[in-house]
């Protein structure tokens, strides 16, 4: 099975400079994207044989995310059930037989920091959300988390620490959800590889320098590291600021 998340940083921006084309030629079993920055009604996508899932945010052209599946799940959910952090469409969760399926697009520090505490609010709540269903059945989330884990993540680490993305605080709520029970399932194959990036500025002409950030994420539970067979970074894939990265099970 493989699974397929991707920051498209506005979907129909993206329809017109490949996602299509990469959709199926990737033909992945699920596949979970980020900052739609659509409302209802703003597209009509046709994917034949894909059940769609669509969170979006009260305010227009903004984060947003999608869930597009060949496996019709048992339920869904939007959001993690706290209003305050409900109303930006941030999170898609589908349940199957055998585990839980969380999309995400965690929320940016912004310049300055100037979200900083309110995105550690948000991390205790999506961290708790997920310990909760973990409890249940083994959890796969995926998306555009917003942190680079270490400094083997980015091109620049001593030139960003106090920047969004590379704080302490955010790298130590992710390290927190690690610890709770969960693989990043990238560095659970590839624990030393450099330059592995999945978001390039558009800045500067980062890409073709290479000088990224990886914040693109599958996480796993603990549970199902017997299923992980390999994990991905299409970083040749273009269309967006960030990349596709995928996840393959054996189930």
């Amino acid at each position: 099975m493989k699974l397929i998340s991707w920051n498209v940083n506005g979907l129909r921006a993206c329809l017109k400079k490949g996602f299509l084309e990469y959709f199926n030629e990737v033909s992945g079993d699920i596949f979970c994207v980020q900052e739609t920055k659509l409302q209802e009604g703003q597209i009509d996508l046709e994917l034949p044989g894909y059940f769609q899932y669509w969170n979006y945010a009260e305010k227009k052209g903004y984060s947003g995310t999608a869930i597009f599946t060949k496996i019709q799940p048992l339920t869904v959910q939007y959001g993690i059930g706290e209003a305050k952090h409900d109303k930006e469409g941030r999170v898609i969760t589908l349940e199957f037989c055998d585990y839980y399926l969380v999309n995400v697009y965690t929320p940016n520090s912004q310049r300055e920091l100037a979200r900083l505490d309110y995105r550690l609010q948000w991390e205790d709540a999506f961290k708790n959300y997920l310990v909760n269903l973990d409890s249940e059945k083994p959890v796969i989330v995926c998306g555009d988390l917003n942190v680079a884990h270490k400094e083997i993540d980015l091109k620049n680490p001593k030139n960003n620490k106090r920047n969004a993305g590379f704080t302490e605080e955010e790298r130590n709520k992710l390290t927190e959800l690690l610890n709770a029970g969960f693989i990043d399932t990238f560095r659970y194959f590839y624990p030393d590889t450099e330059g592995a990036y999945t978001w390039w500025s558009y800045i500067t002409k980062a890409r073709e320098r290479n000088a990224g950030w990886r914040i693109d994420y599958f996480l796993a539970s603990q549970k199902l590291d017997n299923w992980l067979t390999d994990a991905e970074i299409h970083a040749d894939i273009m269309g967006s600021d960030h990349c596709p990265v995928a996840l393959k099970l054996a189930s």
